[in-house]
């Protein structure tokens, strides 16, 4: 069978042949790409032109492509690495996600491999459960699944044409080119001059960087991660099991019949040197929550090393007025590359998503208008509409991990015994995954003959 990499990656050359002839209506479509006019009087002819560029093969670089892709508008996707980058372990989608993957038409092949998880718990570090919930009570349409990263790339890749992602394409230099198009340069030396250009290249994006934008801060904790695996079957309910202790906290969910996620969140004063050694990232965690439920020191004893994964936690406040642009000329961010946030919501995946299939509405409407002047337009009102949603989940999100890794044991005391059992609602705390999203459907009009 075809690997992911085998079928989307195709030579440059490829890019480089001469375009068919325009049709003779006045359609802006040739076939699928959209075209602009476009001069090289100031530009050497040996270049790759390309309309829609997407930098970076994550999820909201695929999800990007593939929503572009389904009304009508090529891409191609730059992406550093040799292969889809499917390590780590897995993310979990709300209801908002599983519309946007529903919009983009891949939900149900996805919905096929998870669980569906019904509620969540919370326990104290002896094991005592404080309080639990059912989603179902909170809202019935609520959808909760944990998803691998892995076969979340790997389907979205399988519905991209075939030569839509080029690996092995590090992006060394970006620049703007004196009609306005934007010149990318590779590490390899070969330079993309592309229209459009999609900014997906995550937390340390490159296009983030050139476009103004600071580095990620550090929140001052970091979180390790696994996959543990069950070849027999695992054993726990399809629920959200959440630890708290002082300054630690810890939780797993099934995502499968034979697979668990869980992580192990801790304070620490700086991020700490990179620990990529799985043995020692195994240790580690089991000392920090050492006497803790032995059902998660078993998980952490069954999960394979090439799932464990150590992240220090960051994100990026976009204060108005403060804050560079989502997009400058024809150049725009997506997911985290714009609004890096921490997971304490679960919704770093799920805004990605969201941004996405937004995008790409705005995109094909500028794109069927006919006029070169509606694309900026388009990434203009993608930002006025994405920015009150994404930077409040932000400040939330990081309040929620501040708020629940207090070290003061009086005041854990105080959480743990009053505030989680007597206090919290889960309903008010999930209406951030109330997301409209109609499927995507290609405008007739797009397609040439």
């Amino acid at each position: 069978m075809a690997t992911a990499a085998s079928r989307c990656l195709l030579p440059w050359k490829s890019l480089t042949a001469s375009p068919p002839p325009p049709p003779s209506n006045p359609n802006p479509f040739r076939r699928l790409p959209l075209t602009i006019p476009i001069t090289m009087s100031s530009v050497s002819k040996n270049v790759i032109k390309r309309d829609v560029v997407v930098v970076g093969a994550g999820i909201a670089g695929l999800a990007t492509s593939l929503s572009l892709h389904r009304l009508g508008l090529e891409s191609v996707v730059l992406e550093q690495a040799e292969s889809l980058r499917t390590g780590g372990t897995s993310l979990t989608l709300f209801k908002n996600g599983w519309r946007v993957l529903d919009a983009i038409g891949v939900g149900n092949e996805l919905r096929s491999q998870f669980l569906e998880i019904q509620g969540m718990a919370v326990k104290s570090v002896d094991g005592r459960e404080l309080r639990s919930f059912k989603f179902k009570d909170e809202d019935k349409s609520q959808e909760v699944r944990a998803v691998e990263r892995r076969i979340l790339l790997e389907t979205f890749s399988h519905q991209l044409p075939p030569g839509t992602i080029r690996f092995s394409s590090k992006l060394s230099k970006i620049e703007k080119s004196g009609d306005g198009e934007t010149l990318l340069e590779l590490v390899d030396g070969t330079r993309v001059l592309a229209k459009i250009v999609i900014g997906c290249d995550g937390i340390r994006s490159a296009v983030a960087r050139w476009m103004g934008f600071a580095e990620p801060k550090y929140v001052g904790h970091c979180a390790i991660r696994g996959l543990g695996s069950f070849p027999d079957g695992q054993p726990y309910e399809p629920r959200v099991n959440y630890i708290y202790g002082s300054g630690l906290r810890a939780g797993y969910v099934p995502v499968s019949p034979t697979k668990v996620y869980w992580f192990v969140c801790y304070n620490s004063p700086s991020p700490g040197p990179k620990i990529s050694d799985p043995s020692i990232l195994k240790e580690q965690t089991k000392e920090l929550v050492r006497g803790w439920p032995s059902e998660l020191l078993n998980l952490i004893d069954v999960t394979p090393d090439d799932t464990i994964i150590r992240t220090p936690l960051v994100d990026r406040w976009l204060w108005p007025g403060i804050a560079p642009q989502a997009s400058s000329g024809k150049v725009v961010l997506v997911g985290d590359a714009w609004h890096p946030m921490t997971p304490n919501l679960g919704q770093g995946a799920c805004c990605a998503l969201e941004d996405a299939v937004v995008l790409a509405r705005k995109l094909a409407a500028a794109v069927r208008s006919g006029d070169p002047g509606a694309i900026d337009g388009a990434l203009e009102s993608y930002e006025r509409e994405r920015w009150p949603r994404v930077f409040p989940l932000t400040v939330r999100a990081n309040v929620v991990g501040s708020l629940l890794q207090w070290e003061n044991p009086v005041v854990c005391s105080v959480r743990n015994n009053v505030i989680i059992p007597k206090v919290v609602r889960l309903g008010p705390l999930l209406e951030h995954t109330n997301f409209d999203c109609e499927p995507l459907r290609p405008v007739e009009s797009f397609i040439g003959s």
